[in-house]
């Protein structure tokens, strides 16, 4: 092997996918409820992304961000004019988007202290892998950025005591996704809002999981009434060409000028067709109802088909994004629910995590239940 061995593999190797079906090298088919991580929104495929994709191909590649990138001003405005940003800096990853965010913050404002939430993630460069509240994450890579301080998710008294007059931002995902898919409560969002008025401090949510249609909304932040000064997004932007974005409010654009920032591919005229694709479908309203839709069917046949099962302790969701708690270690699940013919993900070592595509048909959703249903009982 020629690769080195940073991830886990599961013995599936895919040989095409369409939709939310994907079929391996054997010509065996699985039901997708992981989108390559809550990547492919709109399943494998989608036709109008491919058909810009390939539109683009015939044109150019790569011209670098020296010159004017027409197609790159169109996915700005389409971003800028569903959200509360203003500017928009392109990247190739929710980790890069993380990076610029939290460089934006720091010299926007002149301070240094990042408050983040224990269990959150945000990604595994140096400093996102400081911003991530799992020390798993940051083992045997030495001393880490300084000046990140860490709260508790939910628990507001917990930030107050890290907040104050020196901290540039607080940093949090509105769905802790990796962390076992715990969404916020209003009450602890409407308390971070006054807490950061109060304290002169920045707002950025990281929607690289939560964004792109994934609840059901545009972005997560606009179930909480919540206008972030920066936010940031990956996975679901590009429907799985790699690109991410660094989204901002108008008085933050005098901190990031030229010079200050940049990235050799980020905003690809190829990934920018994806993502320009992916948002005017997203986006619309009667899609993000479809969603709702969807989601609620599922909620539906997992309070019915799973909720009452005795290893089930809770049930999390928010749009298409659903955690199911088992109170003990699940990992073998995921490799045997795989041998059924479905993908799903674990989210730490007690959580199913469920991030079906968009798209999914309520019958594909049914299967998918039944088969986890079946699983379940099978441990008990």
């Amino acid at each position: 092997m020629s690769l080195f061995p940073t991830y886990n593999r599961f013995d599936l190797a895919i040989e095409s996918a369409e939709g939310s079906i994907v079929k391996d090298v054997n010509g065996k088919t699985y039901i997708d409820c992981a989108s390559g991580i809550g990547v492919c929104n709109l399943g494998h495929r989608h036709k109008a992304v491919q058909a810009a994709i390939e539109t683009q191909l015939q044109k150019y590649w790569h011209i670098s961000n020296l010159y004017k990138n027409p197609i790159q001003q169109n996915v700005a405005k389409l971003i800028t004019d569903n959200s509360p940003g203003d500017y928009v800096f392109f990247c190739n990853s929710g980790a890069e988007a993380n990076e610029a965010a939290i460089k934006l913050a720091r010299k926007a404002t002149g301070k240094e202290k990042i408050i983040t939430f224990n269990q959150s993630f945000h990604g595994r460069t140096f400093a996102t892998m400081a911003a991530t509240g799992q020390e798993k994450v940051r083992i045997g890579f030495g001393p880490m950025l300084e000046k990140f301080a860490y709260a508790d998710f939910n628990d507001l008294a917990s930030l107050e005591k890290e907040i104050d007059d020196e901290t540039a931002a607080v940093l949090l995902e509105v769905v802790q996704g990796e962390g076992g898919v715990y969404p916020a409560t209003q009450e602890f969002i409407d308390g971070l809002k006054s807490l950061c008025e109060k304290h002169g401090v920045l707002i950025i949510v990281d929607e690289i999981q939560t964004g792109i249609g994934r609840t059901g909304k545009k972005f997560g932040f606009d179930h909480y009434g919540l206008e972030p000064d920066i936010f940031t997004l990956a996975k679901g932007l590009g429907n799985g060409l790699p690109v991410g974005a660094m989204v901002a409010k108008a008085p933050l654009e005098e901190a990031f000028g030229p010079g200050t920032h940049g990235s050799t591919f980020g905003g690809n005229p190829v990934s920018m067709a994806a993502a320009e694709a992916v948002l005017e479908t997203v986006f619309e309203i009667d899609f993000l109802n479809d969603v709702e839709a969807t989601a609620a069917f599922l909620e539906e046949k997992l309070t019915e088909e799973i909720a009452s099962l005795p290893n089930v302790q809770a049930i999390r969701q928010k749009g298409l994004m659903v955690g199911i708690d088992c109170g003990k270690n699940i990992s073998h699940l995921v490799p045997a629910l795989i041998e059924q013919g479905l993908l799903v993900l674990n989210a730490g070592e007690n959580v199913i995590r469920l991030l079906p595509p968009l798209t999914i048909t309520k019958e594909q959703l049914t299967e998918a239940v039944s088969l986890i249903k079946t699983a379940l009982e099978n441990e008990e």
